[in-house]
């Protein structure tokens, strides 16, 4: 007898472009939300630090969890 014929698991869906969206966009929104609370503060400068500490791994884990099953 024959087996049976198989059919190809679907490749997942990676679009680079997509990616480095999210990765900039969250980041970025992290930071300007960090921007306009520094500046209620006083010092928009220490917003603008905090943000991108906090938001380069926000962006990231964004990221991650959206296109984490691609890997």
């Amino acid at each position: 007898m024959l087996a049976p014929q198989m059919e190809p698991s679907p490749t997942p869906k990676l679009s680079l472009a997509a990616a480095g969206s999210v990765l900039i966009g969250s980041t970025l929104a992290v930071i300007g939300v960090c921007i306009l609370i520094g500046w209620l503060f006083g010092s928009a400068a220490w917003g603008f630090l905090i943000g991108a500490i906090v938001g380069i791994p926000v962006g990231v884990f964004m990221t991650y969890k959206r296109y984490g099953h691609a890997l």
